[in-house]
């Protein structure tokens, strides 16, 4: 089954949370696909030895060339991108790389550079394992953009897996920073936590593990700030090959209301599922 490339909705959403790992000692922020919607909310990030290790030594030009880096609109993709570029030319093992690099990822993302925002996010998390917004996001677009046909496609489902569950094991223990209302804290939280289960949900998809599939796509609407029209689909057919057609007509109906590149075929498949929850249960 084919899914359209990247819904940016739980994308926009859930980069709420690079803003949990985007402030450094400067302060600076940073889901996107091409329509992204408003730029996250600034939260400070969890851990501070992340952010600046004591290793490494002050350095004032350093600093001068990461404010330029966090003063560019967060919108500006391509500003991003060219500056931060030329951040990691002089600074690639810097005090602030592993925010540039973060930072990076999504806006590679932004632009549909998939194969830069892998690079960046590997990076990122070789510095920062625990990258909360990279493990989110990457783990995300990896199943959305899944070719059967590639060799790869197993290693990289498993590894999408990975970044996920670890993904939901920190958000469940993270804690809201000071600087930020409990309903912006809140509503960054649901945002990532509904990311990481879909995308959980994608991989178990993937994977043809139905149940598993069915049950993180549940979790990631029921939390989901911004219902994602894909996850209803995916959860319908879920519940459509186990046979649960009730419960998939009503995944379906929900999706087919949702404006978007699926609603045809939510429509479509609701008018099928009817047919199925109408059809008598075969004799045993």
């Amino acid at each position: 089954m084919q899914l359209p490339k990247v819904h940016s909705a739980i994308v926009t959403a859930g980069i709420l949370l690079a803003a949990i790992l985007a402030s450094a000692p400067l302060s600076f922020a940073q889901y996107g696909g091409s329509n992204a919607g408003p730029p996250p909310a600034q939260l400070p990030a969890p851990k501070a030895a992340a952010q600046e290790p004591a290793q490494a030594p002050a350095d004032p030009e350093e600093d001068k060339a990461y404010k330029a880096f966090t003063d560019v609109k967060p919108d500006a993709f391509d500003q991003q991108i060219q500056v931060g570029e030329g951040f990691l030319q002089k600074y690639s093992t810097g005090r602030y790389a592993e925010q540039v690099y973060a930072r990076l990822t999504n806006a590679y993302f932004q632009k549909q550079q998939l194969d830069k925002m892998y690079a960046a996010g590997d990076k990122a998390l070789s510095m920062n394992p625990d990258d909360l917004s990279v493990l989110v996001l990457v783990g995300w677009v990896i199943p959305h953009n899944y070719d059967p046909n590639d060799p790869e496609s197993d290693r990289r489902l498993a590894k999408a897996a990975t970044y996920e569950k670890r993904a939901l094991e920190l958000l469940a223990t993270l804690k809201k920073p000071d600087n930020v209302t409990d309903e912006q804290f809140a509503k960054s939280k649901a945002a990532a936590l509904a990311q990481a289960h879909a995308g959980l949900g994608l991989v178990y998809f993937r994977q043809q593990d139905l149940p598993n599939s069915v049950s993180e796509m549940q979790k990631a609407i029921e939390v989901d700030p911004s219902p994602d029209q894909v996850n209803y689909y995916v959860l319908g057919v879920g519940l459509n090959s186990m046979k649960r057609y009730t419960e998939a007509v009503d995944a379906f109906q929900k999706c087919s209301q949702m404006p978007g590149p699926v609603q045809d075929r939510c429509k479509q498949r609701e008018g099928e599922a009817k047919k199925l929850a109408a059809s008598p249960a075969p004799a045993k």
